[in-house]
Formats: C-alpha cells, sequence, structure tokens
C-alpha cells in the first residue's frame, strides 16, 4: 500500500520477453498487484512473467492481440475488480522508472488529484539529442492534445506513465476508448469531461535496447482524427449538453463567422480572375467576418484555459 491505498500496477506487454522480468523485480514494495497484460505475444512474454515467482504479479494474457490500449483496459478491469484504489500503468519495455512511483502517486494520495502523469520535457536538456523532425512532432501533438483534451497545463501527451484513482477509473467509458497508440489522448479528453483534476510529474524516461514498432504513416491520420473529433464531443458534453456556456457560443459562432468569410473569400478570389473584378464590398463581406470569427474562436479558448481542471 501507499499512504493506505491499496495500489495495482498494469503492464501492458507485446514482446517483451528480454525486459518484463526486470520490470516486475524492481517494482516497489507499496505496490498490490501487478498485472502483465499479454497482448497475443508470441515471444512467451506472459511465461517469463510468471517465472519470476513475485506472489503479487497475475498475467492476463488476450488470444488476439488488442493493442496497448486494450490492454491497458483489460488491465484496468482487473484491477477495479481487486479492489484496487490506485490504478498505475507502467510499460512493459522498461523505460519506466518503477522507482520514480512514489513520486506520482504523492498528488493523487495527498492533494486530491485524479490522474497524475509524467513529463519527460521538463528541462531545457530534455531534448538533448533528439532529431529536430521529433521534437517539432512532439511540440505539435502536444498543442494538439491541449487544445481536444482541455487540459492545457499538460504536455508529453503521450507519455504513459500513468496513475489513477478508483473514483474516476469507475466513471471512465472503458469500452469507448481508443485501443491502440492513441489510448493516451481520448483518456485525457474522457477525463476532462469528467472534470479531473490533472496533473503532470517531472519524471526521467529509460531509454534501452527496445525497438518501437510505431508506424507513424499509419497512427497519425488515425490519431488526427481522434482528435478532431475528441474536441467536438468534449465541447458538446462540458460546454453544451451539461451546461450550455458561452465558450460554445463563441466557439460555434466564432467556427460559422470564419467559414462564411472563407467561403465569400473563395468566391471573391474566382470573381477576381474573370471581368468585372469582386469590388471592395465583397472583400469587405469576406475579411470582415473572418476577422470577427477570429476573435470568438481565440475568447472560446481563452475561456476553455480558464476552465482546465486544476
Amino acid at each position: 500500500m501507499y499512504e493506505g491505498l491499496r495500489v495495482a500496477v498494469v503492464v501492458p506487454a507485446y514482446r517483451e520477453r528480454e525486459h518484463i522480468a526486470e520490470v516486475i523485480t524492481t517494482m516497489p514494495a507499496t505496490v498490490d498487484h501487478v498485472l502483465v497484460v499479454d497482448d497475443a505475444s508470441p515471444d512467451d512474454t506472459g511465461q517469463v512473467a510468471l517465472a519470476v515467482g513475485d506472489p503479487r504479479t497475475e498475467v492476463l494474457r488476450h488470444e488476439e492481440n488488442k493493442g496497448v490500449g486494450g490492454s491497458i483496459v483489460t488491465g484496468h478491469r482487473r484491477a477495479l475488480e481487486l479492489g484496487a484504489d490506485v490504478c498505475v500503468v507502467m510499460a512493459g519495455d522498461g523505460q519506466m522508472d518503477p522507482e520514480q512511483l512514489p513520486r506520482l502517486l504523492a498528488p493523487l494520495a495527498n492533494d486530491g488529484y485524479a490522474f497524475a502523469k509524467a513529463n519527460r520535457f521538463y528541462s531545457a536538456t530534455s531534448f538533448a539529442g533528439m532529431p529536430t523532425y521529433r521534437v517539432v512532432g512532439n511540440v505539435v501533438l502536444t498543442f494538439l492534445t491541449k487544445a481536444a483534451s482541455g487540459y492545457w497545463n499538460l504536455v508529453d501527451p503521450q507519455n504513459g506513465y500513468t496513475a489513477i484513482t478508483r473514483e474516476y477509473l469507475e466513471r471512465l467509458p472503458l469500452d469507448r476508448l481508443a485501443e491502440r497508440y492513441e489510448f493516451e489522448n481520448d483518456q485525457l479528453i474522457w477525463l476532462n469531461i469528467l472534470d479531473a483534476r490533472a496533473i503532470d510529474v517531472p519524471i526521467p524516461a529509460r531509454y534501452g535496447t527496445e525497438v518501437s514498432t510505431l508506424k507513424l504513416h499509419a497512427v497519425v491520420p488515425r490519431l488526427l482524427l481522434l482528435l478532431v473529433r475528441g474536441f467536438w464531443r468534449r465541447i458538446w458534453h462540458k460546454y453544451v449538453l451539461w451546461s450550455f456556456s458561452p465558450v460554445a457560443l463563441l466557439l460555434i459562432a466564432g467556427s460559422l463567422l470564419m467559414l462564411f468569410g472563407l467561403v465569400i473569400g473563395i468566391w471573391a478570389v474566382i470573381a477576381s480572375l474573370g471581368k468585372p473584378e469582386a469590388s471592395t464590398g465583397t472583400w469587405l463581406l469576406a475579411v470582415a467576418p473572418m476577422l470577427v470569427g477570429i476573435q470568438l474562436v481565440v475568447q472560446s479558448l481563452v475561456l476553455d484555459i480558464q476552465a482546465t481542471p486544476r
């Protein structure tokens, strides 16, 4: 236990026979349950985990690969059955340092937070040695996830080293969460809809011999689609359905004005290619709604930032 809380650690694992034993043997004594989810691994990952002989360890095996998100959901469900008060996710590749676990649990146990996640990018040296394209990608993805999830205070959204309280885990629609690499982003969106207080905890990553199987050409389009859908889902639930808010009014009105101005602008450009050219009034009809729309959208974002659960 940690501060009187029963702690379960979910370890999603696919082809991790080289790392899973170390993850289990280095698990702190404060952990009550270690739930290794073998996601249909062809390399006997589950058997290696059981061979460690840790009495806290239970192996849950998928007959078909469900992805990292599907594995985490399986572990979460079992953690709830076991009566865990806090559920932690720790990857099976050894990149997440078990010694840092108390730092992740402290905000939940002592400060009333519902969700805590690790943040690798907390200092000026965090990006040292990282290729420029990855730095740019992380910055862009962080901003898009901030906008979609409403957690403007969080960064490093793909970091899966997380802890969540039983109360909010029970409230999450586990059957609707994304099953693949988009799981973390989707979870943040749903947590914000539930108005859960979330915090970043500076924790360095550990990099070893593991090889990423992530295929960007397949993941990026799916992730972008999820963020767009998630953004509007959050706006609908949080600012329209449950409490009609000025955020929704400003955002919808601003978006419509921007769309109207864009359509008129495109028509004016096409019209100006021939004779007669578009009049000054026509251009004003395009520009004015665009400017007003942008101002309304920006104001809605300001209100959304102020509404971030803290």
